[in-house]
């Protein structure tokens, strides 16, 4: 895991320059983006330090049940995953940037399980709102699997994004709220 994070690193570095040169003018007022990798604490957290994300909301998506709660998603039985929905400036952080912290905060060569979690409500997806997201996380996947950064191949697939039903309440930053209990979880693994 540690190998295919410094390899994802070093690609990072070396795309950061591909995508600069690739972003259009910003739309006006805040965009959209929602990315599931696992936990969404651990994905909330990812994206909270970047630079013009305003906010990060964890959530779930993709299911069936209207109003899902953790518990009904934990089971397995609602169909959503755990994401988490980005909030940002296109002036200060490209579409491109979040790309690519979603591509070194997880591991893409699984379908349903990311590092201590396993079952479909972990599965990591990129879920685009337009088709300029959609088109640009199927280039950023594209690079990726040219680089061959991870040992084997990216499954994570780019879907459109359906409704997000934000998780309840103390699940909300819970690695600010929860600071002890959250790296017990995340070195557990």
């Amino acid at each position: 895991m540690k190998l295919a994070r410094a390899f994802a690193t070093a690609a990072f570095a070396a795309l950061s320059a591909a995508a600069a040169a690739q972003d259009k003018p910003a739309p006006a007022g805040p965009a959209k983006a929602t990315f599931a990798a696992g936990c969404f604490w651990c994905v909330e957290e990812a994206f909270d330090k970047v630079p013009g994300v305003i906010s990060t909301t964890s959530g779930y998506i993709g299911g069936t049940r209207k109003n899902p709660t953790y518990q009904a998603v934990s089971s397995g039985s609602t169909g959503h995953t755990e994401a988490v929905q980005v909030v940002y400036d296109p002036a200060k952080v490209s579409y491109q940037r979040l790309l690519e912290q979603f591509w070194v905060n997880h591991d893409p060569t699984f379908i349903d399980r990311q590092f201590c979690d396993s079952g479909s409500q972990y599965r990591p997806s990129i879920f685009f709102h337009d088709e300029e997201q959609r088109r640009l996380a199927e280039a950023s996947k594209a690079k990726y699997e040219k680089l061959k950064t991870f040992r084997q191949p990216i499954k994570t697939p780019i879907v459109k994004a359906t409704e997000f039903w934000p998780a309840e309440d103390y699940h909300q930053d819970y690695y600010k709220k929860n600071p002890v209990r959250y790296k017990f979880y995340t070195s557990g693994c």
